[in-house]
């Protein structure tokens, strides 16, 4: 009797404790690059990826239709590891980023637009503007350079104490969302340079991410807080009930109404989530491949469909798609 009342504690233990009870498996999976990814990203609507790889480069890939669409290769000559990537909003543009240098994408041609380098500092995240030449970078430095490569104007945002760990821009590219490990994230403008917003929060930043149309915008820190903020207001809109212990969050998106979010974790968890309440509403654990170590795989990034389906992309080169309903 003893062995059963264990067993019982440890299973309720199990579920309020870690929130382990995990929902349905993905009903549709990719398999992008079996000797995993360097960075993934999806566009906002789930339906485009980008993928880069230590032995292929960069590709570009229809997951409504399976394929590949074009393969990009190489940012730079010498063949440095692509680490970062952000589609524009309209996925007509994207930028990917090796630790000093970045580039600038035109998926409508499947070409480059240039190649540019920073030389004081190492780049930690990247955002572009819809109309491809408005760009964002947080950097290592304590700084977070835009750039509108049209015009050649450039603003150092000087905001963080240390060093910026993510970054998000709005489609026009007039503001920009930084969070850093100062633990603080700001609002600001592109254009003076002034904070709109502060969003202090209790560690050093891990994830930012806007709302497409401007209503919310989403802070995680590196001891489990999620806030959502109100950006008409500037006031906290609700705070994810993270269950885990010092849950950190990899990547961010909101739904395109902006009444859901969905996130990843480095330990390949995805939840979906009301921005309007905090409640969680659905997880999925990503699997990692066999005989590989570590077995957990980091969530690169997130998106929710027009149809609700909730799509993630992760380190091993993997993308699976869960239905919300």
């Amino acid at each position: 009797m003893r062995q059963v009342t264990v067993l019982l504690f440890l299973i309720v233990a199990c579920f309020s404790l870690t929130g382990c009870l995990f929902n349905e498996k993905a009903v549709q999976g990719w398999d992008i690059d079996p000797q995993g990814a360097t960075t993934l990203s999806l566009n906002p609507q789930g339906q485009i990826a980008l993928v880069a790889s230590s032995t292929q480069g960069l590709s570009l890939w229809d997951l409504h239709q399976s394929k590949k669409l074009a393969t990009l290769g190489w940012q730079d000559p010498d063949h440095n590891l692509i680490l970062h990537s952000a589609f524009s909003n309209n996925s007509r543009f994207a930028i990917t980023a090796t630790a000093q240098t970045f580039t600038v994408w035109d998926l409508g041609w499947g070409r480059a637009l240039g190649l540019w380098s920073i030389d004081d500092a190492i780049i930690e995240d990247v955002a572009i503007a819809n109309n491809g030449e408005k760009i964002a970078l947080a950097l290592s430095n304590n700084k977070v350079l835009y750039l509108n490569l049209g015009t050649g104007r450039r603003l150092e945002f000087l905001g963080h104490r240390e060093k910026v760990n993510s970054v998000d821009m709005s489609a026009n590219g007039k503001y920009v969302l930084s969070g850093g490990s100062d633990n603080n994230a700001f609002l600001w403008s592109t254009q003076t340079g002034q904070v709109i917003y502060p969003f202090p929060m209790k560690s050093r930043i891990t994830q930012v991410a806007l709302q497409q149309d401007g209503r919310f915008a989403l802070v995680g820190d590196s001891t489990k807080h999620i806030a959502i903020w109100d950006l008409k207001t500037g006031q906290q809109q609700s705070k994810l009930n993270v269950k885990l212990r010092q849950q950190i969050i990899s990547s961010a998106r909101f739904s395109l109404s902006g009444d859901h979010v969905i996130t990843g974790t480095p330990a390949g968890r995805v939840e979906l989530w009301s921005a309007l309440t905090g409640k969680n509403i659905k997880r999925w654990q990503m699997s990692g491949r066999k005989n590989t170590r570590p077995a957990a795989t980091l969530v690169y990034d997130v998106a929710i469909s027009p149809n609700t389906t909730a799509i993630a992309g992760t380190s091993a080169g993997l993308i699976n798609a869960w239905s919300t309903e």
